[in-house]
C-alpha cells in the first residue's frame, strides 16, 4: 500500500490491536520479495518488520505527514467513537420524536429550548465526527471518507446543517432545508455493518425489478385507456331543471342543479339517456328541511308560510347533464390518462374504491364492476 491510497471507511475498521497484525501471508511475503528485486540483499523478515503498521486497511500516511502511530491519528483511529456516534444518533431519534412544529412556531417554551439545545449539541457532534474521520482516513480518494457513499451522506447531512445555522443567524428561514434533519437516523446504517450489508444488499436488487415496473406500467396503461374511453366526463353528470324552468318572482333555487350536501363531497351523479347506469334523476329524494319532508310546488309558494310547509325544489331537477365539476374536488375522474392513473392508483389501494365503483356504475352501467374486480385482482394481489 502505498502512501497515496486512500484508506477503507472508519466502520469498518478491524479493532485488532498491532500484536495481532504483525503475520503476513506467504503469497504478501512473494509480492514484497518481487518488488524488491534478486539484487536486493536484504532479509525478508526486516522488510516485514518496517513494513507491519497497527491497521494495514488504512493508508500508512495521510495529509504527508500523519503516521498511524502519530498523535492525533493513533488516536482517532479507534472504535470507542463509532459506539458513542450510535447513542448520539439515537438521542437524536428521541428528539426528533419529541418536537412539535404547530406549538412551536417561535420557539418560547421551555421544551422548545430545550430540544434546540439538544438540536445544536448533536449537529456539534456529527461535524466533529466528520473531522475526526477525515483526519483518520484522509479526505478524496476511492477508499477516502468522501469515497464512501454512506460518508457522503453524512458530509451532506453536516454541510446542509451548516447552511441551516446560517440562516438562522440572518434570520431567513428556509424549511426545506430543515426538512433534511429526518435524515439523520440514517447516519445508523454506516454505524452497524449488518444493516448496511442488507441495505446494500436491497439497493442491489433495485435494478432487478425493472421487469416488473414495466408490468405495472402496462397495467396502469391499460387499464387507464379503457377508462377514459368508457366514462370521460361521466362522472360530471349533474340533474338540472329543465331549460324552460321558470321560478316565481322573490325566489331562487336552492342550488343550480341537485346536490345531496352542501359541500357535494358525495354528489349524486345520473345517467343520460344514451347509457344504462343505475340512478336517473327521477331517483332523486325529496327535499327535507328542519327534519320535515317538504311537499309543495312552486305555483304553492305564496301559501308556503300561512301552511308552514316547505317547496319540494328536488323535484324539478329532471334534466341529467353534463356539468363541470367531478368528485371529491375534481380528483376522481377519467376525463384524461393522467386523472384515470390517479384514480387506478386509488383502487389498487384498496382505499375508498368501492364508492369509486358506485359513481362509474351510476354514471354508466352496472356491469362496470368487473373492470374493477379485474384491476383489484391482476394489481393488488399480483
Amino acid at each position: 500500500m502505498t502512501s497515496e491510497e486512500c484508506p477503507v471507511p472508519l466502520g469498518s475498521i478491524s479493532s485488532a490491536g498491532p500484536g495481532q497484525n504483525e503475520e503476513y501471508s506467504s503469497a504478501q511475503a512473494d509480492d514484497i520479495i518481487e518488488e524488491m528485486g534478486p539484487g536486493d540483499d536484504v532479509s525478508i523478515g526486516s522488510d516485514l518488520s518496517t513494513l507491519v503498521v497497527p491497521f494495514p486497511e488504512l493508508a500508512p500516511v495521510v495529509f504527508f505527514c500523519l503516521k498511524q502511530t502519530t498523535c492525533p491519528r493513533n488516536c482517532l483511529v479507534n472504535t470507542w467513537f463509532e459506539r458513542i456516534s450510535i447513542m448520539v444518533i439515537l438521542l437524536n431519534c428521541v428528539t426528533l420524536g419529541m418536537y412539535q412544529p404547530c406549538e412551536n412556531i417561535d420557539c418560547t417554551s421551555d421544551r422548545c429550548q430545550i430540544l434546540q439545545a439538544f438540536d445544536a449539541f448533536i449537529y456539534i457532534f456529527f461535524a466533529l465526527e466528520m473531522v475526526v474521520k477525515m483526519v483518520a482516513l484522509g479526505i478524496f480518494g476511492r477508499r477516502c471518507y468522501l469515497g464512501d457513499t454512506w460518508n457522503r451522506l453524512d458530509f451532506f447531512i453536516v454541510m446542509t446543517g451548516m447552511v441551516e445555522y446560517s440562516l438562522d443567524l440572518q434570520n431567513i428561514n428556509l424549511s426545506a432545508i430543515r426538512t433534511v434533519r429526518v435524515l439523520r437516523p440514517l447516519k445508523a446504517i454506516n454505524r452497524v455493518p449488518s444493516m448496511r450489508i442488507l441495505v446494500n444488499l436491497l439497493l442491489d436488487t433495485l435494478p432487478m425489478l425493472g421487469n416488473v415496473l414495466l408490468l405495472c406500467f402496462f397495467v396502469f396503461f391499460i387499464f387507464g385507456i379503457i377508462g377514459v374511453q368508457l366514462w370521460a366526463g361521466l362522472l360530471r353528470n349533474r340533474c338540472y331543471p329543465e331549460e324552460n324552468f321558470t321560478v316565481p318572482s322573490g325566489m331562487t333555487l336552492p342550488a343550480p342543479y341537485y346536490r345531496p350536501e352542501e359541500d357535494d363531497e358525495r354528489p349524486f351523479i345520473c345517467s343520460l339517456a344514451s347509457d344504462n347506469g343505475i340512478m336517473s334523476c327521477t331517483d332523486v329524494p325529496a327535499r327535507r328541511e328542519g327534519g320535515r319532508i317538504c311537499c309543495l310546488d312552486k305555483e304553492d309558494a305564496l301559501h308556503r308560510q300561512a301552511l308552514g310547509l316547505c317547496i319540494n325544489w328536488n323535484q324539478y331537477y329532471t334534466r341529467c347533464h353534463t356539468g363541470s365539476t367531478n368528485p371529491h374536488k375534481g380528483a376522481i375522474n377519467f376525463d384524461n390518462i393522467v386523472y384515470a392513473w390517479i384514480v387506478i392508483f386509488q383502487v389498487i389501494t384498496l382505499e375508498g374504491w368501492v364508492e369509486i365503483m358506485y359513481y362509474v356504475m351510476d354514471a354508466h352501467s352496472f356491469y362496470n364492476f368487473i373492470y374493477f374486480i379485474l384491476l383489484i385482482i391482476v394489481s393488488t394481489f399480483y
